[in-house]
């Protein structure tokens, strides 16, 4: 594991949040001391949890400190009315109250439900924070889908610019009496001879097996290269100085150096 998939493995939220275990937390202290990197992203996550946490503080319902309050004044009225009762038993049967001192109220105990305001905005940042992880995967997602759209949208760039070159010239390449529905399109550039093909049209290759485009030279066929779905219509397929047909067959992996007739898919005249 590289530095980088061990930054995005979890380990530096689990170790903010208390959650890695003894030995993990000894290997990231270590490997901090060693790794700027590393502290780095730590002192990151750091910052990004403690935004994430105030970002989503959760606010307590408005009547809720005025209910604790109430309750905190209650439970002190009763302790004093208590005292005042026991005050008055001492004198009544002629207690010393130096032997039965005056009790201590627990505050302790009010301490604590005065802790509740802020315990129910912890308890509700805990569970945004638990999610980080599953989020960096998502903008990880997120951010694969938006390269591959980039690179969609540059190769139908690339092919709109091609289809308005006036210096190319467009032969249709139509099924034949096997293939009827099989279609192709070879763009052949007149001025630098540079031949491409849109093969989308044509069914997948099975296995092993690649398609082929030819050029009928003075009754001769020209490997005129070989079609792969990423070079359909954006890269030169090869250079045909002179033309009079282009056909396509389906031949095995890697190409042949004649056509085989029988596999013929289809075929264009200019």
């Amino acid at each position: 594991m590289n530095i980088e998939e061990y930054i995005s493995s979890g380990i530096l939220e689990s170790y903010i949040l208390g959650l890695a275990s003894p030995e993990e937390a000894s290997i990231l202290e270590c490997v901090m001391k060693n790794n700027a990197e590393v502290k780095t992203a730590l002192e990151e996550a750091q910052k990004t949890l403690e935004d994430l946490a105030t970002a989503q503080a959760v606010t307590p319902p408005n009547d809720l400190q005025t209910k604790i309050w109430d309750r905190l004044q209650s439970d002190q009225n009763s302790e004093v009315a208590k005292l005042e009762a026991d005050k008055k038993e001492q004198k009544t049967y002629g207690i010393n109250p130096e032997i039965y001192p005056n009790k201590t109220i627990n505050w302790q105990k009010y301490a604590i439900a005065a802790s509740v305001l802020f315990l129910i905005s912890i308890l509700g940042n805990f569970f945004w924070i638990s999610d980080i992880s599953d989020n960096k995967k998502e903008i990880a997602q997120l951010q694969s889908e938006k390269k591959t759209q980039d690179l969609s949208l540059q190769k139908s760039q690339e092919k709109l610019a091609l289809l308005t070159d006036p210096n190319i010239l467009s032969v249709p390449l139509n099924g034949v009496e096997k293939h009827p529905d099989s279609k192709a399109i070879v763009y052949w550039n007149k001025e630098s001879k540079n031949v491409y093909l849109n093969a989308e049209n044509l069914p997948k290759a099975p296995k092993g097996m690649q398609y082929q485009l030819w050029a009928l030279v003075d009754g001769k066929p020209v490997d005129a290269g070989m079609y792969s779905e990423e070079k359909d219509s954006v890269i030169i397929l090869s250079n045909i100085p002179k033309a009079q047909a282009f056909a396509i067959t389906l031949e095995k992996q890697g190409g042949s150096t004649s056509p085989t007739m029988e596999n013929m898919v289809v075929m264009g005249t200019i």
